[in-house]
């Protein structure tokens, strides 16, 4: 199924709305509920919730540049490729519904932690799985969930049209 024109863009808008609305949601409550480096693990030790200000990128990266770099470089290109993005998708109607999906979710992820960042400076991250004792996660928040689900869905469209292009050359 493809969407077209105005049912599409609603689309898109709705959806970011949705994710970045449910992102910040998620955020507030953190802030106004958690204390600082507040520590709580569910099922055995395998999920926990954390607070934590992140001051950088993917696992804090670039949260000690000078100022002037990291807001270059974690505000003004971000804010540059999501708008950039963003006016691609609503202008490009050759995406499938499972890559439009994914790209959005990527870009309301994105948005959620750029917002972070421009109104408090840092990131609000929350969320941590240990899945053994040297595979876990670092602290993370809805928006990284978002664009790691965006990503998801955009590599299993490629999988799932490279399956359809084989089966077709097969059946030539």
């Amino acid at each position: 199924m493809k969407l077209k024109g105005t049912s599409r863009t609603v689309f898109i808008l709705l959806f970011l709305a949705f994710n970045f609305g449910c992102d910040q949601v998620s955020k507030t409550i953190v802030r106004t509920k958690l204390d600082y480096y507040y520590h709580h693990t569910f099922l055995d030790n395998h999920f926990a919730l954390y607070k934590v200000e992140n001051g950088g990128a993917f696992l804090s990266f670039g949260g000690t540049l000078p100022q002037p770099i990291r807001i270059f470089l974690l505000m003004v290109i971000p804010a540059l490729a999501l708008v950039g993005g963003l006016i691609y998708i609503i202008k490009n109607d050759k995406f499938s519904m499972l890559t439009l999906t994914g790209i959005v979710a990527c870009i309301g992820g994105g948005m959620g932690n750029l917002y972070d960042r421009i109104v408090y400076n840092t990131v609000t991250d929350f969320m941590y799985i240990r899945f053994s004792s040297s595979l876990q996660t670092g602290v993370f928040n809805l928006a990284d969930v978002s664009i790691m689900v965006g990503v998801g869905l955009m590599l299993l469209d490629i999988f799932l049209t490279r399956n359809d292009d084989k089966q077709a050359e097969a059946s030539a």
